[in-house]
């Protein structure tokens, strides 16, 4: 019996990426082409971005005239940083300094858009070195991911806990931890109990990476090798907000996470008054009923201080630092103290969770990059692995000082209302930028 010869196969469908734009625009916005397939099947990043935008404008009926699209490197972000990205937004970038610390000099750069910041930021740099400079420690560095696990019952959740919480089973759950990466390292477990759910807090060294990947993959080790002997053990996360990331917590205040940093200067009385426009007893005395008094009032949870959220935030978007981890990065206390028979001012900040890395995520992107070079901190350390990521925590917390410094003394002296109505009105008139710009910068020369 003669076989029967198969049908012609149907000529391929031409590649979408030999196609011509209005093609291409006309499937995406049919929903016959998926918007977030276009970079992998165009080959052409910047194309890509252009046709999702068009199509996003077709759908919507709103333009992005706004949103510049030309001049960025879109496949550096492939994969990795954004998805489905439309144009990019612009910020200014402004630099504060010198700033002294630690016996070196740093500028640092502040992307923000809000008048005034970076110039009063700049204040409290010069009152800073005006004295010798500041001084500060990292007195903890260690990155936390707590997962939640549930187990039929809480007293089997409770034989865990005993378990993880037991000194001679943590060189063990130390050496299966480790194998997610050659700068992770186990520092310690502490667990909490919510009836038959058990919340296991994982503190570790990354290197100079911010390390929220690299714990995780030791936490998921850590679980794999449990579930041996746990069988029973129901992973219900790998974050079970115990750790806390992203969110304002109690545990990220008291035992801190990413960096702790303490930093403090000591302001002579003529500095004071000559450079911050005030008096060490009115800085004093505002201190405690602002930022210690009027915290408590408000029932402030790591908030004891003027705005040092406003630099950790300026310095985040500036060097590629994830900006969501503000939050329970700008946890700090503020403390002024007259000190030398109450002449000088003695400030601190103290902030217990400052989250930064030095390599990857948004650090490798050409203007971030060009932020972290300015400070010298720029990839990994090969020399010591996490001293860089270490040394931007500690310029971040340097900066807060010089931000501190120079607001509280704005609010002592009565001049914050009026310097911000001068200088931090919105202009309609975008040819009126220049001459704005201009009144900034006379500010900042009247502050000092």
């Amino acid at each position: 019996m003669t076989a029967v010869p198969p049908p012609p196969a149907e000529p391929a469908a031409p590649m979408l990426a030999s196609r011509d734009d209005e093609e291409i625009i006309a499937s995406v916005v049919a929903g016959n082409t998926p918007s977030y397939s276009l970079e992998s099947t165009l080959g052409d990043c910047l194309r890509a971005a252009a046709i999702r935008r068009e199509a996003l404008r077709r759908t919507t009926g709103r333009g992005l005239e706004g949103l510049p699209l030309e001049g960025f490197d879109y496949a550096s972000i492939l994969g990795q940083c954004c998805e489905m990205p439309v144009g990019y937004v612009q910020l200014p970038v402004g630099i504060a300094g010198p700033l002294i610390l630690d016996g070196r000099e740093y500028y640092v750069p502040m992307a923000t858009t809000e008048g005034c910041l970076v110039a009063s930021t700049n204040r409290g740099c010069k009152a800073i070195a005006a004295c010798g400079g500041a001084a500060s420690v990292v007195f903890r560095d260690a990155m936390t991911r707590a997962p939640a696990v549930r187990f039929p019952t809480a007293a089997r959740a409770a034989e865990l806990k005993f378990f993880l919480e037991e000194p001679d089973n943590f060189d063990t759950l130390c050496v299966v931890f480790n194998r997610s990466s050659r700068f992770a390292r186990l520092q310690n477990i502490q667990c909490a109990l919510a009836g038959r759910n058990l919340y296991i807090r994982f503190s570790c060294s990354t290197g100079d990476a911010m390390g929220m990947n690299m714990v995780s993959k030791g936490v998921q080790n850590v679980l794999d090798y449990l579930q041996n002997d746990f069988p029973d053990m129901d992973v219900i996360s790998i974050s079970g907000n115990f750790c806390s990331d992203k969110k304002p917590s109690a545990v990220n205040w008291i035992q801190g996470r990413g960096k702790s940093v303490v930093c403090e200067a000591v302001i002579m009385e003529d500095v004071v008054k000559k450079v911050l426009k005030t008096t060490v007893s009115a800085l004093v005395e505002l201190n405690t009923i602002k930022n210690l008094a009027g915290s408590a009032v408000a029932g402030s949870l790591g908030g004891f201080n003027a705005h040092a959220s406003n630099l950790v935030s300026a310095i985040f978007i500036a060097t590629g630092q994830d900006p969501a981890q503000n939050v329970e990065s700008s946890h700090c206390i503020t403390m002024m103290e007259a000190v030398n028979d109450g002449k000088d001012l003695h400030v601190s900040v103290t902030m217990p969770s400052i989250e930064v890395g030095t390599i990857g995520g948004g650090t490798q992107l050409a203007s971030q990059s060009a932020c972290l070079d300015l400070l010298g901190v720029k990839g990994s350390c090969v020399e010591s692995p996490g001293a860089n990521a270490r040394l931007l925590a500690t310029i971040v917390a340097g900066t807060v000082l010089a931000g501190e410094l120079s607001l509280m003394s704005a609010l002592a002296a009565g001049h914050l209302v009026r310097s911000h109505m001068k200088y931090n009105r919105s202009c309609k008139d975008v040819s009126e930028a220049a001459p704005s710009s201009i009144m900034t910068a006379k500010l900042a020369d009247s502050e000092q």
